[in-house]
């Protein structure tokens, strides 16, 4: 709506930008070629306006897909294939597919998503610009966030889920404490390219608040992260553990990162649990049969994939659904 209270509509962000309304059609469905700079005025001109076409016309128009589009981090990681694998068992119950896609965190990858027209997409994280976020809800395509990470000023037309990674990271201190560990270290996530979590990214800000929490200080030694692969992260954790303060607790944001940690500190000659408790997240596969067995946080799989496919559709369906948020659950073994 504008300052007098009317729809915005598409012949208002042709005059904004200076382009004629079929260029602006071009750039909201990413169907022609649009040199550089006009689509630079005409997305800037939707974001000013805050410009969303009309969801009602688009269906009248037989414009429905009934395709819901999953856009994930790492599309191979167990964690996901199977919370897709859920999704797509209650999506289909209503007549409705699941892709799964991987994020490219690029402007070109954003026009392609738009222009397939989908008609929801589930984003599940944790380097997904919110800007892009932005560019979804002003194409009027309803949105289910999964929460990852804080983020500010989210758009009317997206609903976030909360999977309890705050107070779950929270939790895995807690027990590694219970334990009597009090020199404990946080294993951060393996990025191609060598990205590092920021202080808004869940699970660390939980690590991060419950070791304060707990008395225990937070320095440069506090974490490991930064490794391209799983040969890097085994050498920075046996570095780490060589050659800075004592460790005797090892908090990794996921399982595969916590065993990898794990056999590091085993082939420096720790014992696990004695020397050194170690804790994961996600309850993977690869927590069960590795040794020891793995403790580790557990999200509630099932429910979480059932009520984002169950939001999605509200939302393509007129409907805001209230936000989401899970508890997780402890599953202790042998690491600690």
């Amino acid at each position: 709506m504008n300052q007098n209270g009317e729809r915005i509509t598409r012949a208002d962000v042709a005059r904004r930008a200076g382009v004629s309304e079929t260029v602006v059609s071009y750039v909201m469905n990413n169907n022609r070629y649009v040199a550089k700079e006009k689509r630079a005025r005409v997305e800037a001109a939707i974001a000013e306006l805050n410009y969303r076409p009309n969801n009602v016309a688009r269906a009248l128009k037989g414009k429905r897909s009934n395709q819901i589009l999953f856009i994930a981090d790492q599309i191979t990681n167990e964690y996901f294939s199977r919370i897709v694998s859920e999704m797509d068992k209650y999506a289909y119950e209503a007549g409705y597919l699941i892709s799964l896609c991987a994020n490219r965190n690029t402007p070109e990858f954003v026009s392609q998503v738009i222009s397939r027209q989908y008609d929801g997409i589930i984003i599940s994280s944790t380097s997904f610009p919110t800007e892009y976020i932005f560019h979804f809800s002003n194409a009027g395509i309803p949105v289910v966030l999964f929460k990852h990470r804080r983020r500010e000023n989210l758009p009317d037309n997206v609903a976030v889920l909360a999977s309890g990674l705050y107070t779950g990271a929270r939790s895995c201190v807690k027990h590694l404490v219970s334990k009597g560990k009090r020199n404990i270290i946080y294993i951060d996530r393996i990025s191609r390219k060598g990205n590092r979590s920021s202080v808004d990214d869940l699970r660390l800000s939980g690590f991060v608040d419950e070791i304060r929490a707990s008395g225990f200080p937070i320095d440069e030694w506090s974490t490991v992260a930064g490794c391209h692969n799983e040969e890097e992260l085994t050498q920075a954790v046996m570095k780490r553990l060589k050659e800075g303060p004592p460790v005797d607790g090892i908090y990794g944001r996921n399982d595969m990162v916590a065993c990898i940690a794990m056999h590091a500190a085993i082939d420096l000659g720790y014992r696990v649990p004695e020397d050194i408790g170690v804790i994961g997240f996600d309850n993977t596969s690869l927590s069960r049969f590795c040794s020891p067995r793995l403790t580790t946080m557990e999200m509630q799989r099932e429910e979480i994939s059932k009520t984002a496919v169950s939001m999605i559709l509200d939302m393509v369906n007129g409907k805001k659904p209230d936000n989401a948020e899970f508890e997780t659950r402890l599953i202790e073994r042998e690491s600690t």
